[in-house]
């Protein structure tokens, strides 16, 4: 099997993946849940507080959201290596998969009202399928590995970036190009979520916020074409 470094020219392919994280994340956390679709430490957490009745919150949510994360990864990390394998644009076709995934979850959310008290069972369904989709993108997301771009967490990039700049001053968290990408990752999973949120102050209905994340998906598929074949070690 070929194999190369990552390109340039994903990051800002990711980082759209990551703007579009941030507004879907707002989506589900603030008009679905509580709940996140892609960032799951938090669903794990909203599990345990739920199981022992801490915090008035409910279970239904957090486990449909890992139930349907569980399933889109294990489906995407089987298809994705045979895309690999037959030497296919398993990149493209996941963030193409992913649009068509997000737009699904509008469809399902069409003229849905933030939850106000237990989440429906039209939110749920919208939630299992944005989790789906996010674990897609977690399996893509991994084997692309650009350092530094995850796309559904910034912890880790936030991390190397205050460690490898002046006030860290830790030489081994690599050159200035590595911390240009985790600063972009920071930034972009900040606007996502400032345009989400926006979405649901604003009192848009949970269909528009999830469709500006397809959109964003999309376009960053189509972009894909013009980058270079990516296979991961």
């Amino acid at each position: 099997m070929d194999t190369t470094r990552p390109t340039a020219g994903l990051a800002p392919l990711l980082a759209l993946l990551t703007v579009a994280t941030g507004i879907v994340e707002a989506a589900s956390l603030l008009g679905c849940g509580p709940v996140f679709t892609g960032m799951q430490t938090g669903n794990v957490l909203f599990l345990a507080f739920g199981t022992i009745g801490e915090g008035g919150l409910s279970v239904v949510a957090p486990a449909t959201s890992l139930g349907a994360f569980v399933f889109g990864a294990v489906l995407a990390a089987r298809v994705e290596w045979r895309l690999e394998a037959h030497r296919l644009r398993w990149l493209i076709i996941a963030m193409l998969t992913e649009a068509v995934l997000v737009a699904a979850a509008a469809a399902i959310a069409w003229d849905l009202e933030p939850v106000r008290s237990a989440p429906s069972g039209r939110h749920l369904a919208a939630i299992a399928v944005l989790s789906a989709a996010m674990g897609l993108r977690n399996v893509t997301a991994m084997r692309v590995a650009v350092p530094g771009m995850p796309t559904t967490l910034v912890t880790r990039a936030m991390t190397g970036f205050l460690s490898g700049s002046l006030i860290g001053r830790d030489p081994s968290f690599g050159t200035a190009r590595a911390a240009a990408r985790r600063a972009l990752s920071v930034a972009s999973m900040f606007a996502g979520g400032v345009a989400g949120a926006a979405f649901v102050r604003a009192g848009f209905p949970l269909h528009v916020p999830l469709l500006t994340a397809s959109s964003l998906a999309l376009l960053a598929g189509l972009a894909g074409l013009r980058v270079p074949r990516v296979y991961t070690r």
